[in-house]
């Protein structure tokens, strides 16, 4: 039985990710910020731990790494994510929320990686997989704006493209995957999708993910994107 740990999967995107695997035989470790603000979690029927996890707290990922320090991990889902400030206009930056910003999308994937690193190189899978956005995709610019988001998203992208390459020797394939505009708390009721058709797309991209299609940005659906 395969097992996947899961940031943020106290709602949108992490709950049904939780959701989808649970119902396929997966074990997964559900993580998120206060274990008493995820009833969605408690409504899953199947072999699902719920742990507590602040991302922004490096010694929380310290202790539930050594908690769980002798459970392989075959997926690791970087997918909590904030957007911060909108609208973000030219000369009315909050740069303190920037940093903010910075710290949850960029700093804390690649902690939590690091510290859950081990966990996965003694899996079947080892895959490790960062939510990203489009957002983040410098080639794909041509709305401007969301200094903040956009920023952070690139950074990301720049971060796990070198973890691809760093881990490759350790047989640990790496990619970032845009959800798609989805209807959840982030993206809005506007959204194009919901989110049991972005997961069921990204489950797909992730199980055909392999060392030689390790590093990429990849959309939902598999197409990849410029970086």
């Amino acid at each position: 039985m395969p097992t996947v740990l899961i940031t943020g999967a106290n709602r949108g995107l992490g709950l049904e990710f939780a959701r989808q695997y649970v119902a396929d035989g997966w074990r997964v470790i559900a993580t998120c910020r206060e274990e008493k603000a995820a009833p969605g979690l408690a409504d899953i029927d199947g072999d699902i731990g719920v742990h507590q996890l602040d991302i922004t707290d490096h010694a929380s990922i310290q202790a539930l790494a050594k908690s769980l320090r002798k459970e392989p991990i075959d997926l690791l889902l970087n997918n909590a994510g904030v957007y911060g400030p909108r609208p973000v206009k030219l000369g009315g930056v909050d740069y303190a929320a920037w940093d903010d910003v910075m710290h949850v999308n960029t700093m804390s994937p690649l902690k939590v990686t690091e510290c859950f690193l081990e966990n996965v190189a003694a899996s079947d899978l080892k895959k490790i997989i960062s939510i990203t956005s489009k957002m983040g995709s410098i080639a794909d610019n041509e709305a401007g704006g969301s200094y903040i988001y956009r920023s952070s998203k690139a950074a990301l992208n720049a971060v796990m493209k070198s973890l691809s390459v760093d881990l490759s020797p350790r047989g640990i394939s790496v990619a970032m995957l845009h959800p798609g505009w989805v209807r959840t708390d982030m993206g809005g009721p506007s959204g194009l999708i919901d989110a049991e058709e972005s997961v069921s797309g990204m489950r797909r991209v992730i199980d055909g993910l392999t060392l030689e299609t390790s590093g990429r940005m990849l959309n939902y659906d598999g197409a990849e994107i410029p970086w």
